[in-house]
């Protein structure tokens, strides 16, 4: 299974999701935001955490301007498999990929901590390795990670299932506790805690490691 991970300037948690993924058994290639292109064969794209072009402009705005965009949007189009965490889910969300938008945390503060996350559905190859309802530890690290969206397409994210993880208790003021969704073809996951700092015991825990080996034997395998 082959994964690409992009950097822009300002990304910092770009290793961390190269290693959290070879870690699963991945292939991983490291690619520059000025690329016009993705290796040849990639099943996943990880776009990372971080400040992309130091968040200058709305979050992941600058970002989804860069060369690789159009080779982003053309994976997802030809049903690639793509995984936005933190600034990487805003990322997602400017380039059309996913609905609606981050906005700042409620209580105008930025936010690191360990984070109780509530999986809603095990209906995706990023979710496949937990159980509908389990409770899993991950941490926060953001400014920007209030979800908004409209009221029809909040009704239309839980008509199909699309909901993928939700804050327990909330702490940013995401309409519905949402900290993470899925794309419609549900091969596109956006999420504002970090699974990649908790994929390793001797970084502070393992919750996150679940998503990555479901998501590299789901490709594996197919």
């Amino acid at each position: 299974m082959k994964a690409a991970v992009v950097t822009f300037p300002g990304s910092n948690c770009d290793r961390d999701l190269a290693v959290a993924l070879e870690r699963a058994g991945a292939q991983v290639t490291r690619v520059w935001h000025k690329d016009s292109a993705l290796p040849e064969g990639t099943d996943l794209v990880g776009v990372p955490g971080g400040f992309s072009f130091g968040d200058y402009l709305r979050c992941g705005a600058i970002a989804a301007q860069s060369p690789i965009a159009s080779a982003l949007r053309d994976h997802a189009a030809r049903g690639g498999y793509l995984l936005g965490i933190c600034n990487g889910f805003q990322v997602l969300t400017e380039l059309g990929l996913l609905p609606g938008a981050l906005m700042r945390n409620s209580g105008l503060t930025f936010l690191c901590k360990p984070a109780t996350l509530r999986v809603v559905t095990a209906d995706s190859a990023f979710t496949c390795g937990y159980a509908a309802g389990q409770q899993i530890a991950v941490p926060v690290a953001h400014h920007d990670g209030n979800y908004q969206i409209a009221p029809e397409g909040l009704a239309a994210l839980r008509d199909q299932d699309r909901i993928a993880f939700t804050y327990g208790p909330g702490i940013n003021g995401s309409v519905g506790d949402i900290a993470g969704i899925l794309s419609q073809n549900r091969r596109v996951l956006g999420m504002m805690p970090h699974p990649e700092r908790a994929a390793d015991p001797a970084t502070g825990g393992t919750d996150g490691l679940a998503m990555f080996e479901g998501v590299v034997s789901t490709l594996a395998h197919a």
